[in-house]
């Protein structure tokens, strides 16, 4: 695994336990039992090793996880990685101001490792010291601004504390970074929606349509396909900005300076968001969507994937 990729993973770890963790510990532990694991040619023993540490963590496995690092910190002493390991680790076993205290000691020896200064933004965040570690991470992407991850994190923590126009500006930064990305899109999308800025919001869900919405693949058009994952959540947004700019002329004001469709082209976009919103509640329920407005809104939210 590329180191500075690997250091961007640690950073941004959160335990999740999920089928692949519970596969990677399941087939993996007898390997790390016997010594096999990190006797693998080069460094994919190793990269075997903290895959498996963190798979251990997903999974509350906290014996196992201490066993990985264990090794790891045998074979490498000085490293980097394994210093965040050991960290990951803490913040499990220990409070979170012991991991605090570890994350700044790492920092005091090294400034330059950005995914000890991601963690210790992560723990701030858990301790409520929001403004702490959002001068955390805004000091950190000073310094590695192509991090996309930790621009998301600080947008996250800036809509945790509602400031929707700090959120956005800084997923602006995310946009520029990784546009080729459907979910920033509608990440932005979703936020302008908050701020609220329906214009810009209705432009990117759009975009996040384009963007997520199938070419045309064996004579079937995206207009005959069902909406799913992203692309029925940008459609749902995409009615949602439709349906403010129908029922509420201030709607239409833009911060942004974008300009909002002329009313045909919001009529001729409302019925084509109805339209798929429908044939995706009816595919996905198998009962017969509402019509339109405010009760067909409802209904949908109800089958948007989180």
């Amino acid at each position: 695994m590329e180191f500075t990729a690997a250091l961007q993973k640690l950073g941004a770890y959160q335990p999740r336990s999920s089928p692949k963790s519970k596969e990677i510990l399941r087939a993996s532990l007898p390997l790390l039992q016997s010594g096999s694991i990190a006797r693998r040619k080069g460094e994919a023993g190793w990269d075997g090793v903290e895959t498996l540490m963190l798979a251990a963590l997903d999974e509350g496995d906290v014996k196992t996880a201490s066993d990985c690092l264990e090794v790891l910190h045998t074979k490498f002493q000085d490293s980097p990685r394994v210093d965040v390991l050991t960290g990951i680790l803490m913040e499990v076993k220990e409070s979170p101001k012991v991991a605090l205290q570890y994350y700044q000691a790492l920092l005091q020896e090294d400034s330059s490792n950005a995914a000890a200064w991601r963690r210790k933004a992560s723990v701030l965040r858990q301790l409520g010291e929001i403004g702490e570690a959002v001068q955390e991470l805004c000091a950190m992407l000073d310094t590695f601004y192509t991090e996309v991850e930790a621009w998301l994190e600080l947008a996250d923590m800036y809509s945790s504390c509602q400031q929707y126009d700090r959120a956005l500006q800084t997923l602006s930064h995310a946009l520029l970074l990784a546009p080729q990305n459907p979910l920033h899109v509608l990440h932005f999308a979703e936020t302008a929606y908050l701020v609220p800025d329906i214009p810009l919001a209705l432009k990117m869900f759009l975009q996040a349509v384009d963007m997520t919405d199938d070419d045309e693949q064996d004579g079937i058009t995206p207009a005959d396909t069902v909406p799913t994952g992203l692309a029925l959540r940008s459609w749902f947004g995409v009615k949602l900005c439709t349906l403010k700019l129908t029922t509420e002329p201030r709607a239409s004001s833009s911060a942004s300076q974008t300009a909002p469709p002329t009313a045909a082209v919001l009529q001729s976009l409302d019925e084509l968001v109805t339209e798929r919103l429908r044939t995706a509640y009816l595919e996905t329920t198998r009962e017969s969507p509402p019509t339109a407005g405010p009760a067909l809104v409802e209904a949908v939210a109800k089958i948007i994937p989180a």
